[in-house]
């Protein structure tokens, strides 16, 4: 029953920040623990198949367990290793890829998580707070609608505005600083007066500007980046540089290439796509949203060789809008990845194909699909953008396999 105690010997980690335990045949995941441990839980969750739960006491502890750096760790859910330090954090990620490509794929990986982190600490460049029914800023616990009130938060960048400490007549309210100093607050739903903070600007979820500016500017090596509102940007500030850079390195561009780049957001990947492809080469650039599209004509404007497409992959490819072919493709989709899209992207019979993913099991399964299309994987990049949580970024590069002919 939920809320009940049980004391179990941990097992190996599982995708999500949990690690395995067992109990008269029952599969528990639990998070806050480490393998080999003995530990007391409390069960928060149950299913047919499987229950969830914290460890609440460490009755026999790994050597890998360090003293969490956070005073609120085990109780938002912002955070799953932080009593983990980073190499171990990189071991249990690495794990994590290992286990999903292995199931969902039947790919062998025997990399490791790159290091991109110091400390683990200060890196969030962008955060979201919840905001309680007294307007009081936090983040919630895990899998759940409650708040936890907090007072810091150890990894979000220490420039992003303080919004913490402050009551917030709004459903949430999002923090933001760029790379090239300029900060925003985004408060969603706002209800009355917000309070007056140092910032940039700020304004609201559904768009309208209350005071400043409506957006930051991101800097990647000799290129701006206008990024409006919540608009989508990599959180970890060498986040951005460290994908351009393995992108670049899997797709292996020459000039006069025609490349499509899918889910582009506000062009980070096109800017560079096109630089490689040089003037007689070709970019299309795909994004749905709305917004991100607006960002991409202002940040790409002066790339005569991008044609910017303001539609969902599936609509852009099956309309002919990225042409019948490309030399490469790179994609970054959502969590969920790229789905059902993947046959019509291989239709484009790409000698590349790289795809940037944030989520490994998401990930595997489209490996697994492009692999029936024709396509395996050749390389496989992974980096600690996220430290403390369970989450890593992914860039596979897919390369065609030749088509075999009868003698």
């Amino acid at each position: 029953m939920i809320g009940d105690h049980y004391e179990v010997t941990v097992g190996p980690v599982a995708h999500g920040g949990h690690f395995v335990a067992r109990l008269e045949g029952r599969v528990i995941f639990v998070r806050h623990a480490l393998p080999g441990e003995r530990v007391r839980i409390r069960i928060t969750e149950e299913s047919k198949r499987f229950w969830r739960a914290d460890a609440v006491e460490v009755l026999e502890s790994s050597p890998l367990r360090v003293e969490p750096p956070c005073k609120y760790a085990g109780v938002c859910g912002g955070c799953d290793f932080q009593h983990v330090d980073l190499a171990g954090q990189r071991e249990f990620l690495g794990d994590v890829i290992r286990e999903q490509l292995h199931q969902l794929a039947g790919l062998q990986w025997d990399g490791a998580v790159e290091s991109v982190s110091d400390t683990g600490l200060d890196w969030r460049t962008r955060v979201t707070f919840a905001v309680d029914d007294e307007g009081v800023p936090g983040l919630r616990k895990h899998r759940s609608h409650d708040v936890v009130p907090i007072d810091e938060c150890l990894i979000a960048h220490p420039d992003i505005p303080q919004v913490l400490g402050n009551r917030w007549p709004a459903d949430a309210v999002e923090a933001i600083t760029s790379t090239s100093g300029q900060s925003l607050v985004v408060a969603d739903k706002p209800r009355g007066k917000l309070p007056k903070i140092n910032a940039g600007g700020i304004m609201t979820g559904a768009g309208k500007q209350l005071r400043g500016k409506a957006s930051v500017t991101e800097t990647v090596r000799e290129h701006d980046f206008r990024v409006s509102g919540s608009g989508f940007w990599q959180v970890h500030p060498r986040a951005a540089q460290t994908l351009v850079d393995a992108v670049l390195e899997g797709a292996q561009i020459r000039p006069g290439n025609t490349v499509v780049d899918l889910y582009a957001g506000a062009g980070l990947f096109t800017a560079f796509l096109a630089d490689a492809t040089g003037a007689d080469g070709r970019v299309v650039s795909v994004e749905s949203d709305v917004g991100a599209g607006r960002d991409a004509r202002r940040n790409l404007h002066a790339f005569e060789t991008v044609k910017l497409v303001n539609a969902t992959v599936d609509e852009a490819l099956a309309s002919g809008a990225c042409g019948a072919a490309a030399d490469v493709v790179v994609l970054d989709p959502p969590r969920s990845g790229a789905g059902k899209s993947v046959g019509l992207i291989a239709a484009l019979h790409a000698a590349r194909i790289v795809y940037v993913a944030c989520d490994p099991a998401a990930l595997a399964r489209d490996l697994a699909s492009f692999a029936e299309t024709g396509y395996r994987l050749e390389s496989l990049r992974a980096f600690d953008l996220f430290p403390m949580t369970h989450h890593v970024e992914c860039v596979a590069v897919l390369a065609a396999e030749p088509v075999s002919r009868d003698p």
